[in-house]
């Protein structure tokens, strides 16, 4: 498998292989190669259906029955190669050779690389391409970067101030505590203070402890088994108690929501019943819903319990088997291999649920969460100690 972006005499291609085919897409206009044009490049795929897009002119590639999963556990490369043996003689069309030019912004599944001389794993014979010390973006929030003799210094827009526009104005002066997100509220010329796990209050300056978790819908807690390795991970199983009185909400994201390729088993409610879906390796299973509609969303406590013994699924609610299925008699996958990571309730400050979960749920979560159980463990899980944000004491009223 791979996925490789080349220019080919003059024009952006895109070649991907899933594992039965490779398709092809190429843009329609050149690309300048007068060495001072910046040109915006997009390019991927949702399942196998490809597109390319070359400063907002759009090439798709309508999908085929085939493969939809791009298997590809090797290091990813900028530019070249360690060792041109490395390419698929079917991912450029010429012999290939290294990229003369220049390349920034890099973003991969909504994740910006950093293309500095640290961040990258390796690299060889690559400099910098601006030749000052400004280089790209050094000045965020749109602010102006100018060379100084010691440096450089940054002309912030009004809304912004720090070394490199980096900070609100409306937070600069904050009084948030030392763990908390200071949040900017340009409407109002103000701020708002987001805590960290086991703090509230208007500066998150009150210790709190917890075992109900209350999520207002800006929260998360992202919890590491720390039993990980030493689970069996053809049979999974996760039972919580929850509560809500909304029709929409992410519950539980059991995996690494890195990239749309890794495993996960999630929770949720869509729609005023409850969704239940699982990856384990090639393609997500058809979402099993509950057929009993708005059972869920009646501010009352409800058990739910998923079980999943290599491809069989079964879903208690309230201690009713409520939906079981075998994703796949093929048995082609059959670990849950979630890399030891359990969100619930969201994800972190600034990741969209309905984005990071490509559709399969809408809204982060607004309710409570308690008793929460993984594998057979004797013992619940402890969400205090967790990390996370804008979680609230269930127990409470606030």
């Amino acid at each position: 498998d791979f996925l490789c972006i080349s220019l080919v005499n003059g024009f952006a291609q895109l070649r991907y292989n899933l594992g039965d085919k490779t398709v092809i897409l190429q843009t329609l206009q050149k690309v300048h190669v007068n060495g001072n044009t910046w040109h915006s490049l997009k390019a991927g795929r949702v399942g196998n259906e490809g597109y390319l897009d070359l400063d907002g002119i759009n090439i798709t590639q309508k999908a085929s029955p085939g493969m939809n999963a791009l298997d590809a556990h090797t290091d990813f490369f900028v530019g070249g190669v360690s060792s041109l043996n490395l390419v698929n003689s079917m991912a450029v069309e010429n012999e290939p050779t290294g990229l003369t030019g220049c390349v920034r912004e890099i973003v991969i599944n909504n994740r910006e690389l950093k293309l500095t001389a640290t961040d990258p794993k390796g690299g060889a014979n690559v400099g910098d391409c601006d030749g000052t010390v400004c280089g790209y973006t050094v000045c965020k929030n749109s602010g102006t970067c100018q060379v100084e003799n010691s440096g450089f210094s940054c002309s912030c827009p009004h809304e912004w101030t720090g070394t490199t526009c980096e900070q609100s104005i409306h937070c600069s002066q904050n009084m948030c505590g030392s763990q908390a997100l200071c949040i900017p509220q340009p409407s109002s010329s103000s701020y708002t203070c987001v805590c960290a796990l086991g703090w509230s209050g208007k500066y998150c300056d009150s210790k709190i402890k917890f075992y109900i978790a209350k999520f207002v819908s800006n929260s998360y807690i992202k919890y590491t088994d720390p039993y990980y390795e030493k689970r069996d991970l053809q049979h999974s199983r996760i039972s919580l108690n929850f509560t809500t009185n909304q029709t929409e909400g992410l519950i539980v994201w059991m995996g690494k929501s890195e990239d749309e390729d890794n495993d996960f088993l999630a929770i949720g409610i869509a729609n005023g019943t409850l969704k239940v879906l699982i990856n384990l390796g090639e393609r997500i299973s058809v979402p099993l819903m509950h057929s009993k509609y708005f059972t869920c969303c009646d501010e009352k406590w409800h058990f739910v319990t998923v079980v999943q013994n290599q491809t069989c699924i079964k879903v208690y609610l309230d201690e009713e088997l409520v939906l079981f299925e075998d994703i796949d008699p093929q048995r082609k996958y059959t670990a849950l291999n979630y890399g030891g990571i359990c969100y619930f309730g969201g994800f972190e400050i600034g990741r969209s649920v309905n984005i990071v979960t490509t559709g399969l749920f809408q809204e982060a979560f607004i309710g409570k969460i308690k008793d929460v159980v993984l594998f057979q463990d004797s013992k619940k899980i402890q969400l205090m100690k967790a990390e996370g944000y804008n979680v609230y004491d269930g127990n409470s009223e606030d």
